[in-house]
């Protein structure tokens, strides 16, 4: 069999050229050949009987002459620095909030703080704030005076009947009918996911499903290691109502306390959505610096010889054990906390696909394909959220003032009630591990592991942390239940 010969991109080119000429000269023809077929009689009276009707048409669908300096006078005046200029596209604020952007991309590649939120976070921002481009602009609509006029608008504009809505005016403050005259940006649709309150509990389940509770299970103690790091929201909580917030805004700022991203954007669409872009940026940002803020805090509180003590091994947990607990935390806690079930009932059963072993296909799904895409979906449209014009506000240095605080406040909390078991204990824990209660699984268990082994490098404290680390993930998600029940009603 003989080889094809190899044709060079120059002659293809050409082929396929000379394809187009040839094609173009095909239809030429065929419309010229249209054009002097001989007119019967009949199909001229049709004609002339059509005639007003389609001069009139074709006069309103004829295309203008091309004019190329209002072309480009047209394009110009469309950019986003032209828009920025005139007001209608944003302002200077967008071009700040650009270069937080960009800086958080900074940490995010570079620096590699919590990359995994941190990029997807900057980038929404990014998008939302590049002027005039509408990443998280809302649908358009028209409104009408009667039905008949906007069934009559609709046909005009070839969209269905059905297409028209009674719609509130936001002009009038009343209903009206309306037909949608322009898509949303594409953030606006997939930020539905957070306003719904759709991807927090999706994440939770894909938390779960990476957790080990065996640490928690074997050592119920540290139950209350999590809840007592829950110290920093009830009291930022305070701190926000002193400042002038309402007792709604006061309870979603406090919730950065728990390091829990996911329960922070919950509660915050629950109880105060416009506040969202500053108290979720806040949140992520404080975890993401967690190997940062806390061991001066862990440090400041303890000794060196409690930073060194060393704790036993944890007793096995069986597979019966590891099997029954996310059920019986699902029960008691949405019996005694309903507002709570949302988030708690997603963690347990990620928890529970993980211990059975018989789900094994859609427990990877949940560990692995699933949580990452929710996370990107979660990340691009939290950071959406952060437009210039509502993010650079008082509140919002406010609301980063106060996450520290109760961010602060919960690492200590967990290690002041670690130091009071070690001294009921006999000296038998390490009050390293309490900080752990803030949360974010996995890496405040880390850093009480990094703090102790920079005192003894043969500590291992990673295990006994993972038990305040869960609890504190299950304290985080009753404290927002609490918060829910009290002031979204």
């Amino acid at each position: 069999m003989s080889k094809l010969k190899k044709v060079s991109p120059k002659r293809a080119l050409a082929c396929l050229l000379a394809l187009f000429a040839l094609l173009t000269v095909f239809a030429a023809l065929a419309e010229t050949k249209a054009d002097t077929e001989p007119v019967e009689a009949t199909e001229v009276a049709e004609t002339v009987e059509e005639t007003a009707e389609e001069t009139a048409a074709a006069e309103e669908n004829t295309d203008p002459d091309i004019n190329f300096g209002l072309g480009l006078s047209n394009i110009a005046n469309s950019t986003g620095v032209a828009k920025s200029i005139d007001g209608t596209g944003g302002d200077w604020r967008n071009y700040v909030m650009i270069a937080v952007a960009c800086f958080l991309l900074y940490l995010a590649i570079v620096k590699q703080f919590e990359p995994l939120l941190l990029l997807p976070i900057a980038f929404g921002m990014l998008l939302a704030n590049l002027p005039a481009a509408g990443m998280m602009a809302h649908p358009s609509f028209t409104f009408y005076a009667s039905q008949s006029e906007a069934l009559a608008a609709a046909k005009n504009l070839g969209k269905d009947v059905t297409d028209v809505m009674m719609r509130l005016n936001p002009a009038t403050g009343e209903m009206g009918y309306a037909l949608q005259t322009a898509n949303g940006g594409l953030l606006h649709y997939l930020y539905m996911g957070v306003k719904l309150g759709i991807y927090p509990p999706l994440i939770f389940m894909g938390v779960g499903a990476m957790t080990d509770f065996g640490p928690l299970i074997a050592n119920p103690k540290s139950l209350l290691l999590g809840a007592a790091a829950q110290l920093g929201i009830f009291l930022t909580f305070l701190g926000a109502k002193l400042l002038g917030f309402t007792a709604a805004e006061a309870g979603s700022i406090g919730i950065i306390g728990g390091a829990d991203g996911p329960t922070a954007i919950f509660v915050t669409t629950k109880l105060a959505p416009h506040l969202l872009g500053p108290i979720a940026v806040a949140a992520y940002s404080y975890m993401a610096l967690v190997p940062v803020i806390q061991p001066p805090i862990m440090r400041a509180l303890t000794t060196k010889k409690e930073r060194t003590i060393r704790m036993g091994q944890l007793r096995q947990v069986s597979k019966t054990e590891m099997i029954i607990f996310p059920i019986a935390v699902t029960i008691i806690v949405s019996l005694l906390l309903p507002d709570a079930a949302t988030l708690i009932g997603m963690l347990m059963l990620g928890n529970l696909m993980r211990v059975c072993g018989v789900v094994e296909r859609i427990n990877k799904t949940a560990q692995n394909e699933l949580i990452n895409i929710v996370t990107i979906f979660l990340g691009l449209t939290v950071g959406a959220t952060t437009q210039g014009s509502t993010f650079l506000t008082m509140q919002t240095i406010y609301i980063v003032v106060l996450g520290v605080v109760a961010f602060g406040f919960g690492t200590a909390g967990g290690v002041l009630l670690a130091k009071l078991m070690n001294i009921l204990s006999g000296g038998q824990i390490n009050p390293l591990i309490g900080s752990a209660g803030v949360s974010a699984v996995p890496m405040a268990a880390r850093v009480s592991q990094k703090v102790g082994q920079e005192e003894d490098p043969g500590n291992f404290l990673l295990m006994h942390a993972m038990g305040p680390n869960v609890a504190g993930v299950i304290g985080s998600a009753v404290a927002a239940g609490v918060f829910i029940a009290l002031f979204a009603h």
